[in-house]
């Protein structure tokens, strides 16, 4: 690098869900922002997991907008690199622990997915309740001698449970509670200052899935929870109960609900995720009609893309620019030796406030 001509700060955007102009499936998430703070960004040329280093090593922050895995081998090769930015709420192909290690941030947009991700939920429960699914197959078909078996039923008074208590699981819950329901949480911490706030009792996992009509999964995925929904868990649901799933599919046993729905253990599911996406043609659920399945993309607005845009390109600037970003997940990468390394190399790149 010449003396006289400092780098620029550069971005790269993944491949997975743009194309090489910058617009991606989630439509214009104005990217023109970082130009106009002297930001570049460039669309890799190829999509791989994990990613290419050859093709991050010019690169001062990715924006990834899927789940890319980020591990200690990749970080070490990519000594440029000083932030990860998440376009939505999961994080969990990410190593927390190995960018804090190595001196890089890592954000993510809970703020632009709380609205849509929760009336995504209420969507698919209301779905349920008013058998909707069947009602369109009736209306296609021309069958309407079938409607009385579908009538569906009142929500006043039914019990959603809220599994996976957070800022997605609040904002359920005040939806929720407008309806009519009467909502019961559980999270990890087994404390919720929002659940207080709207009267929601927070309880174990078991109580939850025994006293629930509608079971909302909204939790985020790691290691220690994955399948949480197995077989034993799945067997203490009401037959009248229903499974709705709008945070990732890692957190049931698919086979498990599989089963349980095919035999008409539970009274139905609705999925916006899955284990494996797109499922596999051949995937047993695809057949069921007592499941409604969407493709990872019920909480996708115009908001949305508006809200996760705004988050997503406001912490890229802020570390570009030298502030704390305000969603960032790994606070001890601002500690971390590696990031004293990186802030000081930061006085060769040009970039306003830096």
């Amino acid at each position: 690098m010449s003396d006289d001509v400092p780098q620029r700060y550069r971005v790269a955007i993944t491949a997975d869900n743009a194309l090489s102009d910058g617009l991606t499936i989630f439509g214009d998430i104005g990217l023109d922002r970082l130009s106009a703070r002297g930001i570049d960004w460039a669309v890799l040329p190829e999509y791989t997991d994990p990613p290419a280093v050859a093709q991050l090593r010019d690169f001062d922050a990715v924006l990834s907008l899927g789940h890319i895995h980020f591990g200690a081998e990749t970080l070490a090769a990519l000594p440029r690199l000083r932030h990860i930015a998440r376009f939505g709420a999961g994080y969990e192909t990410i190593d927390l622990d190995a960018c804090s290690a190595a001196g890089v941030a890592v954000t993510n947009t809970p703020d632009g997915v709380r609205r849509p991700l929760a009336l995504a939920a209420l969507t698919l429960v209301l779905s349920l309740a008013h058998n909707v699914a069947a009602k369109d197959h009736i209306t296609r078909t021309g069958t309407w001698d079938q409607r009385p078996k579908f009538r569906g039923h009142g929500v006043d008074g039914k019990v959603l449970g809220v599994l996976g208590f957070g800022s997605v699981g609040g904002d359920l819950a005040q939806l929720a509670q407008g309806v009519g329901f009467t909502v019961i949480g559980n999270n990890r911490s087994g404390h919720s200052a929002r659940a207080a706030e709207l009267g929601v009792e927070l309880l174990e996992l078991d109580a939850l899935l025994q006293r629930s009509d509608y079971v909302v999964v909204t939790a985020s995925l790691n290691s220690e929870n994955y399948g949480l929904l197995d077989a034993r868990r799945l067997a203490l649901l009401k037959p009248t109960a229903y499974v709705i799933n709008v945070a990732r599919g890692g957190l049931i046993d698919q086979d498990a609900l599989t089963a349980v729905l095919r035999e008409h253990r539970i009274a139905g599911a609705a999925l916006d995720v899955f284990t494996q996406e797109p499922p596999h043609p051949d995937d047993a659920l695809l057949g069921l009609d007592n499941v409604i399945l969407t493709p990872h993309s019920l909480p996708w607005t115009e908001e949305f893309t508006r809200d996760v845009s705004a988050s997503a390109l406001g912490a890229i600037i802020d570390v570009a620019e030298g502030r704390r970003p305000q969603f960032l997940l790994n606070p001890d990468a601002f500690n971390a030796s590696a990031w004293s390394v990186r802030r000081t190399e930061m006085r060769d790149v040009s970039v306003p406030g830096v």
